[in-house]
């Protein structure tokens, strides 16, 4: 699995804090973690919670990537920006019980976590064990397990009311204000990682364009 990790400016000096714990959870599972940034406060290309939503947004529909990890000082303005785009599932993850639950219930291909409130001592444990909850285990299996039907039905559900209620990924990207979307993708590793692993021509193609 390719593993998004998207930062924005107020906690980007806790970028290489994050980029360590979850590369430690996740490489042993045979996952592979690319990190967007931002990885320094000073960095040229500054994102906002909005910027991480709409990032989340052109990884996973074009399957650049298949899990995104992100987050601000609540993880609450990155989790509302991330659902708002289509196709994207994002959980307020703030302990390992609330990882494991919004995997095995949920099931969804994204993560906000608050990276200032409550970020204290010994948070990188806590980072650590949030990242081993969500990928240690294969997601959507239900809890309890004798609800995991019902659960499955409730995700195609909402699957079909967010598709009803959003627009594509390409509308979203032409509609969107192009100086934020051009924002959004002016990171340093960017063009790297992205054009390498979109399997979307037209959402790449259209992004080169900008």
């Amino acid at each position: 699995m390719k593993i998004a990790l998207i930062t924005e400016n107020s906690q980007a000096a806790k970028n290489g804090i994050i980029h360590d714990a979850l590369t430690a959870e996740a490489a042993p599972f045979g996952h592979e973690v690319f990190n967007y940034g931002m990885y320094t406060p000073e960095d040229a290309a500054s994102l906002t919670y909005n910027m991480n939503g709409l990032l989340a947004g052109i990884l996973l529909n074009s399957k650049a990537a298949d899990f995104v990890v992100t987050g601000c000082g609540t993880g609450m303005g990155s989790m509302l920006a991330c659902n708002a785009m289509p196709g994207v599932f994002c959980g307020l993850v703030i302990d390992p019980t609330d990882a494991f639950l919004f995997s095995q219930i949920n099931a969804g291909n994204c993560m906000s976590m608050p990276y200032a409130k409550g970020f204290g001592w010994a948070a990188e444990l806590n980072l650590q064990d949030c990242f081993r909850k969500i990928f240690e285990n294969e997601p959507g299996v239900g809890y309890p397990k004798e609800r995991a039907a019902i659960m499955a039905t409730n995700r195609d559900i909402l699957t079909e009311m967010k598709a009803a209620s959003c627009h594509d990924m390409l509308s979203v990207l032409k509609n969107v204000d192009q100086s934020l979307l051009k924002s959004a993708i002016a990171g340093e590793k960017f063009a790297e990682y992205f054009y390498a692993n979109s399997q979307d021509e037209e959402i790449s193609a259209y992004l080169r364009g900008l």
